[in-house]
């Protein structure tokens, strides 16, 4: 296994970002005959990212179903069976792999039937696990109703695609840069979570210890190389700070995987030089990423509150609040993500703002539609590093389509681009450049909507008043 420096791939930028996105679907950065939000339409983009499913899993609604949206009940494994999809709860025992070599299981070449050869990992103290077949279940409808109400009620998208076919750290970076390459110099991609330390997820970065590496993808599809994950590139932040304009990044920790800035070494500005350093000290850092203390366990919600929300944020769940599989006790994120938004609608933010709220990686749960290939200069590129199996997004905004269900394709890079287009940003040239900019899912014409409360079990004072320690996404 070869072992490379950090910030040393050769390779043009616009190579790296040639081997992005070239789709007959969404090749443009414009769809469905949208124009550019005006500005005093947007004004607010706030970007709520989940954790680790799939719509086959998550959004198994009839309402969505018999609206049109592209939801199984049943799939098919690799001995050719048909698997019915069954309920489960929100909160279960087991995780799934969701490694890129799962996603290679799953994917069979676009057969989409392996999702039975996805490893199932039992937690501590699990009963009866796994369950059969495991990777088929879907969560029940009484466990996810505010998501329904809220996919129901603006837009649902599923045609949403991770960018990346791996794991939660390359999703993370792609949703703040549209790349998970080292440098901008790079034609590799980061595929997997660090690894080389005990609980490495939790120490990440370019704060993270010296045996700390992660893997490579090489354009043919081959992890044949591992660095230090501290990398260096431009980002979505770097064109807001350029601009003006203000952003937050809302986490539990400084050093876990999820937390994408601190593995961006300008916007960490460690405190010696990498693979020495301890703690992230640049006044990005310090000055826009916030992180969850046991005094203000929803900092998002505590600046809703104050009215000092700034134009860009983006949200990551403490672990309880995450969607993530592997605990039963991971089942807060219908209300925490349903806390967002009720407190957004119902305050003066509500007439100018939108609402994205994704999920990072398919987590290994299985779906039914093959990601579309990537083309790199008329040769398939599928078994590469780009466009991993379908997330669910809704899409929320006084000016998005009510009831709609958006059949376009879309990826993370259609969340910069839309950032980007609503600010009057210069794109990137990663996966921004090639993705399409949620046109479709609005309608700057219409009747603004009118907020209606989402239902959910527990409120914002719940998650403002939570005084247990705050975890990462899958501590718990």
């Amino acid at each position: 296994m070869k072992r490379i420096a950090a910030l040393s791939l050769p390779v043009s930028l616009l190579a790296a970002a040639a081997l992005l996105l070239s789709l007959s679907s969404c090749g443009s950065n414009s769809s469905g005959g949208g124009t550019t939000p005006p500005p005093s339409k947007i004004q607010h983009v706030i970007v709520i990212f989940q954790e680790n499913r799939t719509p086959d899993n998550l959004f198994h609604d009839p309402a969505l179903i018999a609206s049109g949206a592209d939801i199984a009940s049943s799939g098919t494994n690799s001995l050719g069976q048909t698997v019915q999809l069954t309920p489960t709860s929100l909160g279960v025992d087991y995780d799934l792999s969701h490694a890129h070599s799962a996603f290679v299981l799953m994917y069979d070449g676009g057969k989409m039937d392996g999702a039975d050869r996805v490893q199932v990992s039992c937690s501590k103290g699990a009963t009866n696990c796994p369950p059969p077949n495991a990777q088929f279940l879907y969560v029940q409808a009484s466990d996810v109703a505010p998501y329904f109400q809220m996919a129901e009620q603006y837009t649902f998208g599923d045609r949403m695609f991770q960018t990346n076919q791996g794991p939660s750290f390359p999703a993370h970076q792609f949703i703040i840069s549209g790349t998970s390459a080292p440098s901008a110099t790079s034609n590799f991609f980061v595929a997997e979570n660090a690894q080389g330390v005990t609980n490495a997820g939790k120490n990440t970065g370019c704060i993270s210890p010296p045996q700390e590496f992660v893997y490579l993808i090489d354009p043919s599809g081959a992890e044949s190389s591992v660095m230090y994950p501290c990398f260096e590139h431009p980002t979505l932040i770097d064109e807001l700070d350029t601009k003006g304009i203000s952003w937050r990044y809302y986490t539990p920790s400084a050093g876990s995987l999820w937390t994408a800035p601190n593995a961006i070494q300008h916007l960490c500005g460690p405190n010696a030089t990498p693979p020495n350093a301890t703690a992230c000290t640049s006044s990005d850092w310090v000055n826009n990423v916030v992180l969850y203390t046991t005094q203000n366990p929803a900092p998002i919600l505590t600046d809703i509150a104050n009215s000092q929300l700034p134009a860009v944020s983006w949200v990551i769940p403490a672990g309880a609040n995450s969607d993530h599989a592997g605990s039963t006790l991971t089942t807060g994120g219908p209300s925490w993500v349903a806390s967002i938004v009720n407190a957004l609608g119902n305050s003066p933010y509500w007439s100018n703002t939108a609402i994205l709220i994704a999920w990072d990686d398919w987590g290994g749960w299985y779906d039914h539609v093959p990601p579309p290939k990537v083309i790199n200069d008329g040769t398939s590129w599928g078994s590469g590093y780009v466009y991993g199996f379908r997330v669910p997004l809704i899409v929320i905004s006084p000016y998005a389509k009510a009831g709609y269900i958006s059949h376009v394709n879309h990826d993370f890079g259609s969340v910069l681009n839309f950032i980007e287009k609503t600010f009057g940003l210069s794109s990137l040239g990663y996966a921004d450049a090639y993705a399409d900019d949620l046109s479709d899912c609005f309608d700057y014409n219409q009747t603004p909507i009118v907020f209606q409360t989402i239902n959910a079990p527990v409120g914002a004072d719940f998650f403002m008043h939570d005084r247990r320690p705050p975890t990462d996404p899958d501590d718990d």
